[in-house]
């Protein structure tokens, strides 16, 4: 079986990348992407990691967030209603080529209530953050 290739955004550069027990969170300029692990359980409690490393980098300034799901695993629900209470993340964008993530984020979508937004192609999702940032008046 081939494995999935992503591409990656022109002039986005890493800034920091943090290994994580179920996965690697890369930090761009003005978003975050998140790659867990296959079988990893995202809970609360691991959720509570991406939001400080969030605040480390965007503490007082908008930014987006990538959900690059290259492999499977679980989601606690209720990880949404703290990321909603996130005031400066503006966008979330969920990357994958798998069916199954399509009918999911239907779910997730009602359980986070705010901009959010499923793509095929890395690329296309970086074109969304980055011009939601940008309605927001962010400077990209």
């Amino acid at each position: 079986m081939m494995g999935l290739k992503f591409g990656f955004a022109k002039n986005s550069v890493v800034v920091k990348e943090y290994s994580l027990d179920i996965g690697t969170v890369q930090v761009y300029e003005n978003f975050i992407v998140a790659t867990f692990d296959e079988g990893a359980t995202v809970t609360l409690e691991r959720a509570y990691q991406i939001i400080g490393i969030s605040e480390i980098h965007f503490r007082d300034k908008p930014f987006g967030y990538i959900s690059l799901r290259k492999n499977s695993y679980a989601i606690d629900p209720i990880i949404y209603t703290y990321l909603r209470g996130l005031e400066n993340l503006k966008a979330f964008a969920i990357v994958s080529k798998k069916e199954i993530d399509m009918h999911n984020f239907k779910i997730e979508k009602m359980f986070y209530k705010k901009n959010m937004e499923f793509f095929i192609e890395f690329d296309n999702a970086v074109s969304w953050i980055k011009k939601k940032l940008r309605r927001k008046g962010q400077k990209i």
